[in-house]
């Protein structure tokens, strides 16, 4: 998977995506809405069990209750978490559908450095052009297919060049 200007090249086919608001950054730091340059290895996918079918076989449900943490200050930063946790995160079962298919990508984990900048997604965008908080977005069957075609070995890598 290569980020370009014009989607994201995956394939042999260019997929439409958004990205954040903020750009594309190799400084990436918590809140600054960026998508951060390199090499991320996918390493997980959730999906929403009450909204699809489960959409691969290592896919995990996303639960009532499930969380993930964007406190730096917090041990668990870019963690999945459970409510109750008081320190600031964001609620990956969520009222618009946003979430219901997230593939992770392993950006600042498993062992964050704070600040750096929790969670980067790949998630359903809101509609076209609409930037993400850091995140690349995509219509929703564009990702489902995306989903069924990852790999182990698959890579997103965003360049520099699209600064």
């Amino acid at each position: 998977m290569v980020l370009t200007r014009q989607g994201m090249r995956f394939m042999g086919r260019m997929w439409p995506c958004t990205i954040g608001r903020g750009g594309v950054r190799a400084d990436k730091r918590e809140g600054d809405g960026a998508t951060p340059v390199g090499v991320h290895r996918i390493v997980g996918l959730l999906y929403r069990p009450d909204r699809m079918a489960r959409p691969t076989d290592w896919a995990v449900p996303i639960r009532p209750g499930d969380l993930w943490s964007d406190d730096p200050a917090h041990e668990d930063y870019n963690l999945m978490v459970r409510v109750p946790y008081p320190h600031s995160h964001e609620a990956l079962r969520r009222g618009d559908p946003l979430y219901d298919l997230v593939l992770l990508t392993d950006w600042n984990w498993p062992d964050a450095q704070r600040g750096k900048g929790s969670a980067i997604f790949l998630h359903r965008w809101r509609r076209p052009g609409f930037p993400t908080e850091g995140c690349v977005a995509f219509r929703p069957d564009h990702l489902r297919r995306i989903a069924g075609l990852i790999r182990y070995e698959t890579r997103l890598i965003v360049p520099a060049s699209l600064v």
